[in-house]
C-alpha cells in the first residue's frame, strides 16, 4: 500500500517538513550508509542485473535473512528490514542504507552482519566485492546499468550540466553518514562545521587512486568527479554560512535547483532541468495544472549533491568507501564531532573565520593531494590531527560502552595511524600498485576485496 502524502500549498510546508527533523538529544540516532563494487571472481567483470552471477542473484539470495523484497516495475530492485534497506546504485553499486542506531557499536554490528550475510550469498554465486571509492579498471561503457526508472532519466541529463556525472553514477562508491539535530540553530552549526571539515574527511577516507586499470593522479578520485558533475546541485554551498540562514534558505535553495523527475505509480516522469517553483505554480509541462506533494519535494531533495546534504537530518557525503574494518570510522569521526556540545562548539571556534574561498580551495585540492593538501601554514594532516582529537573527547564524552567495555573511540584507531603517518588508504595503495603489485591492477581485487 503505497503512502499518502500532503499536498503542499505553499512554502511553509517545505520549511516545516525539514522543521520536523529536529528532535531531543536523546532520540538522536546515527545512520550509515556504504557502496561496495560487485565482480565476477572469474572474469573480474562487473556484475549485471539478470544472470547466475548477478546482482539480481544477490538480491535474491539474501531474502533468506529476512529481507522483504521492493519490486519496480517488475524488478526486484531492493530488500528492506527492520528500519534498513539494501538498494542499488546505478551500475550496480551494492549499497546498504543502514538502520537509525544510538551509538557505534550498533553500527558496526549492522555493518558486520551485512557484509557477513552478502558475503555468504557472493561465494555461493561466484560474486565478489571492492571496498574502494572507484572502480579499478572497467571502462564506463562496460558497466551494467540498473533498472530502476530514474537513473535512465539521469544518465540521459549528466551531459548536459558537466563532463563527469555519468562517472558518479556509475563507477563510484561512497561511505555516509546520516545524524540529527535538536533544532534550527544546531542544525545550522553542524551543518557549518561539517561543510567545513568535509573536506578532512575526504583526505582521511581517500581511496580511489584507479583509473581504467592505471594511477589516475588523484588521491580520491571519486570526489574530484564530484567537482565536474553538476554545479547547480554539488558543492560546499556557501549560502550556509551566511547570517540567516536555516531551514527557509535550504528550501530557496533546493527550489532553484532543477529537477529530475516526478515519481508516479511505477513510473519515473522525466522532469529532467524543470523547475520545482513551476511545480509549485502547476505550470510543470509534464503535469499541467497539476501540484505536487510532500513525496515529489523528498524526492527532489534526494536528487541534490552537496558536501552535506540537508533532510530531515544531515548526510555527510565527502568520504571514499573503504575497507571492512574502517566502516565504522567514518560515522564514529563525525558522530565525535557533532554530537558533543563540547567538541561542536570547538569545532566552529577553529573553523568559523576560514573564508569561503579557503573552503573551496580545499574542496578542490584534496583529491588530487589528500593529506598532504596545503591549508595556510599547516597541510591537512596537521588539520586532521587536530579534527581527531575533537572527536575523540566528543566520543568519550557520550560513554557508550560495548560489550567489552571499549568505548566508541576504538573506531577512531585506524584513523589516528592515518592521521601520524600521513598515508590514506590511497597512499598505501599507489604505494602497493607502483612496487609490490608492478602495476598489475588485477591485484586489487585480491588487496581490496570484503
Amino acid at each position: 500500500m503505497s503512502k499518502t502524502y500532503p499536498m503542499i500549498e505553499n512554502k511553509s510546508q517545505m520549511i516545516q517538513h525539514l522543521a520536523d527533523g529536529c528532535k531531543p538529544k536523546a532520540d538522536w540516532r546515527i545512520g550509515t550508509e556504504h557502496e561496495k563494487i560487485g565482480y565476477n571472481l572469474k572474469t573480474l567483470k562487473p556484475l549485471p542485473y539478470e544472470g547466475d552471477t548477478g546482482i539480481l542473484a544477490m538480491l535474491e539470495g539474501l531474502k533468506r535473512f529476512d529481507w522483504e523484497p521492493v519490486v519496480e516495475n517488475g524488478f526486484l530492485i531492493a530488500l528492506k528490514r527492520d528500519g534498513a534497506s539494501v538498494s542499488l546504485e546505478p551500475g550496480g553499486q551494492f549499497e546498504l542504507s543502514g538502520a537509525p542506531l544510538e551509538s557505534i557499536h550498533q553500527t558496526c554490528g549492522e555493518v558486520n552482519r551485512h557484509l557477513r550475510e552478502v558475503k555468504e550469498v557472493a561465494d555461493e554465486i561466484g560474486a565478489g566485492f571492492l571496498s574502494l571509492g572507484f572502480r579499478p579498471d572497467t571502462k564506463l561503457e562496460d558497466v551494467p546499468v540498473m533498472p530502476k526508472g530514474r537513473y535512465k532519466i539521469m544518465k540521459a541529463y549528466m551531459p548536459k550540466v558537466g563532463t563527469l556525472g555519468r562517472e558518479m553514477m556509475f563507477r563510484t562508491c561512497t561511505v555516509q553518514t546520516n545524524l540529527d539535530f535538536a533544532s534550527e540553530a544546531d542544525m545550522v552549526k553542524k551543518m557549518r562545521v561539517s561543510l567545513a571539515l568535509q573536506p578532512l574527511a575526504t583526505a582521511l577516507f581517500a581511496n580511489s587512486p584507479f583509473t581504467d586499470g592505471k594511477l589516475n593522479g588523484y588521491k580520491s578520485y571519486r570526489s574530484r568527479i564530484w567537482l565536474d558533475t553538476d554545479a547547480d546541485r554539488t558543492g560546499m554551498l556557501p549560502f550556509a554560512f551566511e547570517q540567516g540562514f536555516g531551514f527557509e534558505q535550504y528550501v530557496d535553495y533546493a527550489l532553484d535547483v532543477p529537477m529530475y523527475f516526478v515519481h508516479r505509480g511505477e513510473d519515473y516522469l522525466d522532469a529532467s532541468g524543470m523547475n520545482f517553483r513551476d511545480f509549485l505554480d502547476g505550470k510543470l509541462s509534464i503535469l499541467p495544472g497539476e501540484k505536487p506533494h510532500m513525496g515529489d519535494f523528498e524526492d527532489h531533495l534526494s536528487t541534490i549533491f552537496p558536501e552535506v546534504r540537508l533532510k530531515q537530518f544531515l548526510e555527510m557525503r565527502g568520504a571514499d568507501t573503504g575497507p571492512w574494518n574502517q566502516l565504522c570510522s567514518m560515522p564514529a569521526f563525525w558522530v565525535g564531532l557533532l554530537y558533543d556540545q563540547a567538541a561542536l562548539d570547538a569545532a566552529w571556534d577553529w573553523v568559523k573565520d576560514w573564508s569561503e574561498e579557503e573552503r573551496d580551495q580545499l574542496r578542490r585540492d584534496v583529491p588530487k593531494y589528500g593529506l598532504q593538501t596545503k591549508f595556510r601554514n599547516q597541510t591537512m594532516q596537521d588539520l586532521v590531527k587536530i579534527a581527531l582529537v575533537l572527536s575523540r573527547e566528543g566520543l568519550k564524552s557520550r560513554q557508550k560502552f560495548n560489550g567489552h567495555g571499549e568505548l566508541e573511540t576504538v573506531f577512531l584507531d585506524d584513523l589516528d595511524h592515518m592521521a601520524k603517518t600521513g598515508k590514506s588508504n590511497a597512499d598505501i595503495l599507489i604505494d602497493k600498485y607502483t612496487n609490490e603489485w608492478g602495476g598489475d591492477i588485477t591485484k586489487a581485487y585480491q588487496d581490496c576485496s570484503f
